[in-house]
This record gives structure tokens, sequence and C-alpha cells, in this order.
């Protein structure tokens, strides 16, 4: 068979379309690069284009260009970008490092110890995931206001003198690093569940004691994957807009994404200031990618061999029930506790609660707020748009993801190994920064996409772009490459091939992708907070709108119309994504 496909494979490059087809499939590569150049290269040139000048694109237009460095030296000497720098690195180094204790504790109680009720401490360690951010610091604005928190109502009627304040830098810390945990938790517990336990077991035989092996030989070797997920958590932290906001600016405590969205608001707007720091922040994540390259390439990590094994699990004795409360406590805090704020905020008339029996009489609860919302014109059209804008990002990014997926996976095309740089590009840019980068690219020319929803999606596009290739990158190398040889054997062009042969066994895969760009599409802030207008704000502006004006009911309940939106999303893709599995299983 194989000397059928290989003798095959030559005869079909002899043919006298083959100069046709290398000509094609350079075509082709030239396209997605074009595609990739209007999605991320143009708008970061003119984001930094926009940092070297003087003009203002609503005023001037683009005709008028006065390069200068001006627009840096102003941003590196202003005290206000200096104290919201060092804010920045310090909040979000601070929460990575809960987010590590938090990420890292629960992937090893999952692989390494006989804990009970390993599903739901699974639950537990991902859970946070499908919560969006800035529901969750609406969640804790109302349990762990200085004033009027539920946290301190309770306190008080316990008659302790003890406040809670999470308008404060712990409290930005606190909940980043709880809602990033998971980030830490997925790229640890994968690494631990196939690691080779050999040399664990050869320093136990040593002498070494569990906790000594743990330390020095079971950390170490899994460095790669808690460094990678650091900095991914570092990464996701410094476009985080909604924490901050929420719980840092009535503190004045100022970072980097409030900053840059302060110095939009003002009147007039800074724009060119706005692009200079927002190529700080990128600054600053680049020299992150540059020190994990330089970590990762001065060791070897190998751990995981030819020979078969179990990974040994460590017995606990009786603490194993002291980590399934750790466990338990975590989802209590983390879920249970702002759901439960949320709710009661939303159904409550009024949030003022003067005592603990205020809070369960059954009169000052009603649907006064949902009724207000539902009623109002601009509600329905914020959730109309974030649906539209999610399905235009998952279509979009999907076929686009594929396509290049396809090309850098599955070909020898030229060109497709820039192909692949600018695709994972945007890994390294905030997803606040995307937005600023394209209001500075379309903002001012007239009849374009500015004012659209597509403008809004593509942005999305292009900031998940590197997590979408990711995923469908792994799901088309599964498939053996003897399967397309056959299809061209038997008469099938290159695009018949993928259409009735590749896509069809990728179409999980390709499901699961197109899913989880819809999901992050209609939970993320920072990406549309710049680029929206009134006809297309979308549901999470509009929740951001509804805290700064100082509705805590409102809020409330608009943030648990948006959790159920997402919940039933979640629902349905699980529900299709069983269904396309059960129809690829059978076929």
């Amino acid at each position: 068979m194989a000397v059928a496909i290989e003798a095959g494979r030559a005869a079909a490059e002899a043919t006298p379309g083959r100069f046709a087809r290398r000509w094609g499939g350079t075509l082709w590569t030239g396209a997605l690069l074009v595609v990739l150049t209007f999605l991320v290269a143009y708008p970061v040139a003119m984001l930094l284009l926009g940092a070297l000048t003087k003009t203002n694109p609503i005023v001037d237009g683009f005709g008028k260009f006065d390069l200068s460095i001006a627009n840096f030296a102003a941003v590196m000497a202003s005290p206000g970008v200096q104290a919201a720098t060092l804010n920045t690195l310090v909040i979000c180094s601070l929460g990575t490092l809960v987010a590590l204790v938090i990420g890292v504790g629960f992937a090893w109680i999952v692989a390494r110890t006989n804990t009970p009720c390993k599903r739901l401490i699974e639950s537990a360690g991902i859970m946070p995931l499908f919560v969006p951010p800035l529901v969750g610091a609406v969640a804790w604005s109302i349990l762990g206001s200085p004033k009027t928190g539920l946290f301190n109502t309770f306190l008080k009627q316990m008659g302790f003198d003890f406040r809670i304040d999470l308008y404060s830098m712990t409290g930005v810390v606190l909940v980043f690093g709880m809602y990033y945990a998971p980030y830490v938790y997925m790229f640890v517990v994968s690494t631990l569940k196939n690691m080779d336990p050999s040399l664990e077991e050869a320093a136990e035989v040593s002498g070494a004691g569990p906790l000594r092996t743990m330390l020095t030989i079971t950390f170490p070797l899994i460095a790669p994957a808690i460094l990678s997920s650091m900095l991914l958590t570092f990464i996701v932290m410094l476009g985080i807009y909604g924490i901050p906001a929420v719980l840092g600016t009535p503190a004045k405590i100022s970072v980097l994404t409030t900053y840059i969205f302060a110095l939009t608001s003002w009147s007039p707007p800074l724009f060119n200031t706005a692009a200079a720091v927002a190529i700080l922040l990128i600054a600053v994540t680049a020299v992150c990618v540059w020190l994990q390259q330089r970590v990762l390439s001065r060791r070897s990590y190998v751990t995981v061999t030819g020979k078969s094994f179990k990974p040994k699990q460590l017995d606990l004795g009786v603490w194993r029930w002291l980590t399934l409360s750790l466990a338990v406590i975590y989802l209590f805090v983390v879920v249970v506790l702002p759901c439960a704020a949320l709710l009661i905020a939303s159904f409550r008339r009024y949030m003022f609660v003067p005592n603990l029996a205020s809070l369960f009489d059954t009169k000052q609860y009603g649907l006064i707020h949902f009724e207000r919302l539902l009623g109002t014109d601009i509600v329905w059209r914020s959730i109309w748009n974030t649906l539209e804008v999610g399905v235009l990002t998952a279509l979009i990014g999907g076929a686009l993801a594929f396509a290049i997926g396809y090309t850098v996976t599955r070909t020898l095309l030229p060109g497709r190994r820039l192909l692949d740089m600018l695709s994972t590009a945007p890994v390294a840019i905030p997803g606040l920064v995307i937005g600023v980068a394209y209001l500075w690219a379309w903002i001012g020319l007239p009849g374009g996409l500015w004012g659209t929803t597509l403008i809004l999606a593509l942005a999305l596009v292009a900031r998940f772009l590197p997590d979408t290739v990711k995923v469908l990158s792994g799901s088309l190398m599964q498939i053996h490459k003897e399967l397309e040889e056959a299809s061209r054997i038997c008469g099938r062009g290159t695009l018949q091939t993928v259409l009735r042969i590749v896509l069809p066994i990728a179409r999980p895969g390709v499901v699961a992708a197109m899913t989880l760009l819809f999901i992050l599409a209609i939970r993320e802030l920072g990406s549309s907070l710049f680029l929206f207008t009134n006809d297309t704000i979308v549901m999470a502006v509009l929740l951001l709108d509804l805290y700064e004006g100082g509705n805590a009911g409102a809020t409330a309940a608009f943030s648990v119309v948006q959790s159920v939106i997402l919940l039933l999303v979640l629902g349905a893709s699980s529900l299709l994504s069983r269904t396309v599995s059960g129809v690829v299983a059978r076929s």
C-alpha cells in the first residue's frame, strides 16, 4: 500500500499541472498573508504610527503626519504612567503568584494524591474560566465593598470590628489570582499526569521523603508547564480592564489598562498618548516572552519516555479529607459566594442591608430590576449585538484558523513559517491593546468598518486567533497524511480532499474551536471597549456602563442575564459537540 501511494504521488508530481499547483499554493499562502496583514500587522503598525505622531485622527485625519518621539518622552516622564506601570507589574506579579499557588496545588491534588471526589476538585479547578472577569469583579464588589458589602454587614452583626475592603490592591490581586488560577491548573495537571515517575521513585529509594521529592524532583521537572502558565497568566492579566476598573478605581489605583482608557475618555481624547502607553504595554509583554524563552532554552525537561508507566499517587491518609475540604472551600468562595451576591443584589429592591434579618425578608425582593432592564431598548440591542459579534467571530475566526492550521501543519507551501508567526503574534498583544490598535486603524477612514459589528468581530478574531489555531492544529496533526494521499490518487483535488476527507474527520476540533471563539467573544471587554458605538454596544460594555452609573441592582441583574446566556451557550455547545462526535464515530 505504501509503495502504491509513493508511486501515485510521484506520478501526480510529474504531471503538467505541477507548475499550476505550485503557483496556486503560492497564491493561497499569499492571500492568507494579506488577510493576516489586514487583521494584525496593519492595526499594530497604525498604533505605532499613532504613538509617533502629534495629530489627532478625528480632527486632522490621516493625511497629516508629524513624526516625533515626543509622546514616548512624555509618557516615560509622566508620574501617572510610572505609577500605573508599577501598579500593573505589582498587581499582575502578585496575582500570578496567587494563581500559581492555587493552580499548582489543585493540579498536584488531582494528579498525584488519593484525595476523594476528584471530579469535584477538577470542576473547582476550571470553574472560574466560565465567569466573565467583569461579572466576577462586580460580584466581589457587592461582597467586599467597605461600606455596603455583605461581608461587612455580616461582620457588623456578629460584633466584629474587622472590616473587609476589596477596593484595594489586595482585593484586585486576590480576585485576579482566584479567577486566573485555572490557566495554571490546566497546564500543570496534564504534565503531572504524563510525567514518568521513575525519577521520583529513585529519589524515594535514596531516602528522600515525599516533601523533598516533590520540591527537588517533581516541581523542577514540570518547570516548563509552570513557567508557561505563569507567562500566560501574567499576559492575560496585563490586558484585563474590568477587574482593576471595578475594584481598583474606587481606591484610585491606576493600572496601564485603566490609564489608557482614561486617556481616550478625556476631552479632547489623547489618542496619541494612549497609543504610546499601549506600545509600552506590548513592550512589557515582549520582555516576558523573551525571558521565558531564555530560561527554557538552557535546560532539558524531558519527562515522557517510550516506556509505559502509571503515575504514582501519594497516600495522604486522613489528610486527604483536608485536601478535599480545601477544594470545597475554594469552590464555595469562587463560585457560590459571588453567585449568591449577584442573585441577592439583582432581586433585592434596595441594596442597603441594615441587618441580617433584612437579608431574609422576602418583602425586600422582586423583579423590578429585571423588568426595567428588559424594558429598555439598549439592553436588547446589546444582547443582539453580542450574539451577532459572537457568531461573526466564530465563523470568520474558525474558517481562517482552519485555513492557517491546514497550511502550516499539512503542507510544504512557501511562506507557511511567516504565516505561522503572524497568526501567533497576537498572543503577545493584550486584548485592550488590540482594541486601541483597531481604533487607530479604522476611526479616521470614511466609509470603512468603523461603527459596525464587523469591526468588533475582526478585532476579536485577531485577539483570539492564536488560541483557535492551536486548537485546530492539534486536531489536524492527528490525521494521517495517507488519507489525503489516497484521495489524490483517486483523482481528487486539494480542495475536494480537504472538504471530503480532512474537514469531516477534524469536525469535532473545528466545532470546539468555533465554540471557544463564540464564548470568548461574548465575554470579552477589553477589545470591545474602544470600538463600540451607541448602535453597536455589546453586553460587556453596557455592564461596565451600568456599574459606573452606580446602580448596583441593575448591574447585578444584567450580570445574571449575561451569565445565563453564557450558560445556555455552554450547554448548547456541549450538546452540539456530543452530537458531532457521535456522527463522526458512526461514519
